[in-house]
């Protein structure tokens, strides 16, 4: 099978290369030439654990390549994937969708054959029959099908996440696309995935609807972190006791600054303006994003009283910038929105994270000091926070970490490491809603 991604950003990088190890010929098309260029020598632009030796791989295979050269690759296309950016609009929110019908529309003028041609942006309902409109009117003798197959990676784990998936959702108009989409996906329907069939637009809409109800997770938890803080509860008891319901279960009951990430941020207030192009208003998922400005800025306010209530000369090592381990991608991380009112207010932070340097370099303040070492960070510091839960993170020496700083206080953002063991260690431990009352 011949399949065509264009776009070789985070999805569709790990689509086409996923792809091919199902065994089918890839082509992903870019128009940045310094990047495919990049692409075909093995190198790739973004981290993601797995995703070089799947991509070298097939590339000495041959069932993966890559091309600027979309008209080429599409003529023998038996499936091409739109797989551009969809990123907020700037002004409303609404997902900015120039460039999946720029890409459909060159798409059009490419094909010469009978094509699937499948949404894999995330993009809001109504958008595949947008698509079918265009090609039907840039070339109105093109033999086509839309479908709507939306992603469900989660950065870090994304191999895992495409190779053994826990559902696949495939939105389709035609009997035709449907067995070419079945035929697609056939290893993981051997390994008993579920392939969930839909219309289009419900396959649209369980994409947005599936973050949104995680983000709701987030947020929720974080709020009642606040509750627990004043009460004495400890959060760690009250999301294990919700998780052990089955109805509720315990992922993404687990506190921290804020959701961020490429699709949590862009994918609620995207679908806050569907709702509201519908003349409905949604009043939980614009709680959800309130609530996770509010857990952003609330940190802020804790890493200050912390700090006797002003930062100005203090010395802040700070421990992970991405918006989650595992991945380099800074976009909305929480650090985006705390760090930089600490440094306007005169503090010296002093940041490691295993993979977000370079990203946070062009997104953070120019004050900011970068160190590939943990502990050189934190030499001579006041003040540690723990951003970012990566795994270097969670088993520090905590005797060295002590005898470096020159402070004791300990900021755990993410309630790595427990209270006790903490303040045993000789920290001044703040964690969130289970220890000091802010």
């Amino acid at each position: 099978m011949k399949v065509v991604m264009v776009g070789t950003g985070y999805v569709g990088l790990v689509s086409g290369a996923c792809f091919s190890e199902f065994g089918a010929e890839v082509i992903c098309v870019d128009k940045d030439d310094k990047k495919i260029k990049a692409l075909k020598e093995g190198k790739i632009p973004i981290y993601e654990p797995g995703l070089d030796e799947i991509v070298e791989k097939n590339l000495k295979s041959g069932h993966l390549e890559f091309s600027t050269d979309l008209k080429s690759a599409a003529e023998k296309a038996d499936l091409i994937f739109i797989a551009v950016g969809t990123p907020s609009r700037r002004g409303d929110g609404h997902a900015d969708l120039k460039y999946v019908f720029a890409a459909a529309e060159e798409i059009a003028n490419s094909i010469s054959k009978y094509t699937v041609i499948v949404n894999k942006s995330t993009v809001p309902v109504g958008t595949a029959q947008k698509v079918k409109d265009i090609i039907e009117k840039s070339n109105p003798n093109a033999d086509f099908d839309v479908a709507s197959n939306p992603e469900f990676l989660r950065e870090g784990s994304a191999i895992e996440d495409f190779m053994r998936p826990d559902r696949v959702v495939i939105g389709v108009e035609s009997k035709k696309a449907k067995e070419i989409m079945k035929s697609l996906y056939q290893t993981p329907s051997l390994i008993k995935t579920p392939i969930f069939f839909t219309n289009l637009e419900s396959a649209e809409l369980i994409k947005y609807a599936s973050n949104a109800f995680l983000a709701t997770k987030i947020s929720f938890i974080n709020e009642l972190s606040m509750l627990s803080e004043k009460t004495g509860a400890d959060i760690h008891s009250v999301a294990e006791g919700m998780g052990l319901d089955n109805r509720i279960g315990a992922k993404f009951l687990q506190v921290g600054p804020g959701y961020g990430g490429s699709c949590f941020p862009k994918d609620t207030l995207a679908l806050i303006q569907t709702f509201e192009d519908f003349e409905l208003d949604n009043k939980i998922i614009k709680s959800v994003v309130e609530i996770n400005s509010m857990q952003k800025e609330s940190m802020i306010k804790k890493i200050r009283n912390s700090l006797g209530g002003d930062e100005s000369g203090k010395v802040i090592a700070v421990f992970g910038l991405t918006f989650k381990p595992e991945t380099d991608d800074m976009r909305d991380a929480p650090s985006l929105t705390i760090l930089p009112p600490l440094v306007e207010a005169g503090a010296i932070v002093r940041a490691h994270d295993p993979e977000g340097i370079e990203q946070a370099q062009t997104l953070l303040p120019k004050a900011i000091e970068y160190f590939p070492d943990i502990f050189e960070a934190a030499d001579g510091a006041d003040a540690v926070i723990l951003m970012t839960e990566w795994n270097q993170y969670k088993d520090l020496d905590l005797q060295l970490l002590k005898n470096k700083m020159k402070g004791k206080i300990f900021l755990d953002l993410r309630n790595v490491y427990e209270p006790n063991e903490m303040n045993n260690a000789g920290f001044d431990y703040y964690c969130i809603g289970r220890g000091h009352n802010f």
